[in-house]
């Protein structure tokens, strides 16, 4: 069997191989590495982060919308709705350790912002903590729909980076 720098395998199922390993980059959306497969500059790791966010950012309102459903809420107590990497991203946030009150407020929080902009709240969690992660909520939900947007959109690729770049140090170890 080989494989190319990115650890996919290149016999029959390469396409198959390249979407099982990156296709929860960008969450529940195995769509963008299908659109990236084969595609020169996706050799590196850089190369595909690059190609994924131009897919993304190329897409319609309508599948950056569904993309941003895709995200699971914050503090969420169903972890069976949170794939593996929303647990690990969520739980190094402390997320699985809030306060009666923060969780409350989290659910507050992620009710209106719902409510308001017709997505769950999106932030890349990594190097956050729990107060850190709610000034942002508070303050982001203030935000007009087309900032809130685009603000969302920018954290998705964020979350990927730091998915993609923890796909890399699991190769290398």
């Amino acid at each position: 069997m080989s494989t190319d720098g990115l650890g996919v395998d290149h016999g029959d199922s390469r396409r198959d191989a390249f979407i099982a390993r990156y296709g929860s980059i960008y969450e529940h959306s195995p769509w963008v590495a299908a659109a990236v497969f084969g595609l020169p500059g996706t050799e590196t790791t850089d190369g595909l982060a690059r190609m994924m966010r131009a897919v993304v950012d190329d897409a319609g309102p309508e599948r950056l919308l569904a993309l941003l459903r895709a995200h699971p809420e914050l503090a969420c107590r169903q972890v069976d709705a949170l794939t593996e990497a929303s647990q690990g991203e969520q739980r190094g946030a402390g997320l699985d350790r809030c306060t009666a009150e923060e969780f409350a407020e989290f659910q507050r929080l992620n009710a209106a912002y719902r409510a308001k902009f017709g997505f769950p709240f999106i932030v890349a969690v990594k190097g956050l903590d729990r107060a850190g992660i709610l000034a942002q909520f508070r303050q982001r939900i203030e935000h007009d729909s087309d900032t809130e947007f685009r603000t969302a959109v920018q954290q998705v690729h964020r979350i990927a980076g730091f998915r993609l770049a923890a796909l890399d140090d699991a190769r290398s170890d």
